[in-house]
């Protein structure tokens, strides 16, 4: 088989494929376990607001990438439409320090956190929130996996049979 033989058969099966995973364009947004709600339900903009974790409500939500996000108040809700990307945790919510050695950590504490560089970091645990600010190196190396990462977690999202029904 020639090289243009080959080129051709892989531009043709991502040209077929590609819209068989729509969700690949989405950068993936750490739920959990269960249900659709980002950051266990905590407000993204009060931790640069009031500098601490706070519940947010459902009675004020808002939708982006494919998750739902809580607010504490419509403010905070409509701070963050403005500019989901200033307020949202990198890494889409999972955790930075996890990230940092290439793999994930779906469980995180919305009470672990920590902003670095007007950035917003959640961690597993505290001792990994101050890892993150006691080690600038864990930031750098996050970054450095995140892409690699990310693509494992678009992976796994495109392979799940989304006819049956999950556990």
């Amino acid at each position: 088989m020639s090289r243009h033989s080959i080129r051709f058969i892989i531009a043709a099966t991502a040209a077929f494929l590609a819209p068989a995973v729509p969700s690949l364009a989405e950068e993936p947004v750490n739920t959990g376990y269960f249900g659709d709600v980002a950051i266990k339900g905590y407000d993204p903009v009060a931790y640069f607001t009031e500098n601490k974790a706070v519940e947010g409500s459902p009675e004020f939500s808002y939708r982006w990438l494919g998750a739902t996000w809580q607010f504490a108040s419509a403010e905070h809700r409509d701070q963050f439409i403005k500019e989901p990307t200033r307020y949202a945790p990198q890494y889409g919510g999972y955790c930075a320090d996890g990230v940092s050695f290439g793999t994930v950590t779906t469980n995180i504490d919305p009470k672990a956190w920590r902003i670095i560089k007007d950035k917003l970091y959640l961690s597993y645990d505290p001792g990994a929130a101050d890892g993150l600010v006691k080690n600038p190196n864990k930031v750098v190396d996050s970054r450095k996996h995140w892409s690699e990462v990310e693509q494992t977690l678009l992976t796994e999202k495109a392979n799940i049979n989304w006819t049956q029904p999950r556990p």
